[in-house]
């Protein structure tokens, strides 16, 4: 993923949070509730158990 912009945690409709990868013109879905971008995806691994952690997101 060489023309990644970065990376996002964002939540599903059943509560969990997942992490992807936006490249360059991707866009994401309107009215998801997201948090990022992130220079790595070891960056959001960390903020998505933050997140856990403060109730925001399920455990998978």
């Amino acid at each position: 993923m060489n023309d990644t912009t970065g990376w996002y945690v964002v939540k599903r409709p059943e509560g969990s949070c997942e992490i992807v990868a936006v490249e360059v013109g991707q866009t994401l879905e309107e009215g998801t509730e997201r948090w990022g971008p992130f220079a790595s995806q070891s960056e959001a691994f960390a903020r998505r158990v933050g997140l856990i952690r403060a109730g925001k997101c399920q455990p998978i």
